[in-house]
């Protein structure tokens, strides 16, 4: 018992972190919404490992354990492959930024060398617009 209570305050506690609002944690609804119902499937399973095994066999695992290992497995494989996607997402940001800089940089470098004319109009990345 007292580690059913153990486990229904951790799995509590991960849903609080990951669907709280934060100015430095963006999470989108439906990744709330999946966060929560896993945690409500594992608090089940926690309260109701006899229905877990029942589930299990009838789906043609062994145990409710294997289950519930698969499911996390999956779990896993998902949350890794959102996060590859995240890096390459800030790793693509990262790269227009440096990329802006150096053109703003060099086109600064060749004005104070008078390499350029004064009337040229500034370099802007392509995402960027012109005030009218």
């Amino acid at each position: 018992m007292p580690i059913q209570v153990l486990l229904i305050a951790s799995v509590l506690l991960v849903v609080f972190i990951g669907v709280r609002r934060s100015p430095t944690i963006h999470v989108q609804a439906g990744k709330r919404i999946a966060i929560v119902l896993f945690a409500i499937a594992n608090v089940y399973a926690v309260l109701r490992p006899e229905q877990v095994n029942e589930l299990a066999v009838a789906l043609g695992v062994g145990r409710g354990t294997d289950l519930v290992l698969y499911a996390t497995v999956v779990a896993f494989m998902a949350v890794t492959f959102n996060v590859f996607q995240r890096f390459q997402q800030v790793d693509r940001r990262y790269t227009d930024l440096a990329r802006t800089v150096a053109l703003r940089e060099a086109e600064t470098i060749n004005r104070e060398r008078g390499l350029t004319r004064e009337s040229q109009p500034p370099v802007l990345h392509p995402d960027e617009h012109r005030a009218p």
